[in-house]
């Protein structure tokens, strides 16, 4: 599910924490959880604009489900 919004489609760790509004530490925490899913070219971790929106949606029905 993309939501169309994005101008890039790969962002960096640290991008993509800036879009989700949370700290650096946080977001490669939820990545190690598997919770946020990346993509790697070289060596370099790159999140896709889609999974960002995935993870967006986690959070929504995560939300859903604790009544608010």
């Amino acid at each position: 599910m993309s939501g169309g919004m994005h101008e890039k489609r790969l962002y960096r760790i640290e991008e993509a924490a800036q879009l989700l509004g949370m700290g650096r530490t946080k977001t490669f925490a939820e990545l190690k959880e598997g919770r946020l899913r990346s993509v790697r070219i070289g060596r370099v971790r790159l999140i896709p604009a889609e999974y960002i929106d995935e993870f967006v949606e986690l959070l929504k029905r995560e939300a859903d489900s604790d009544g608010g």
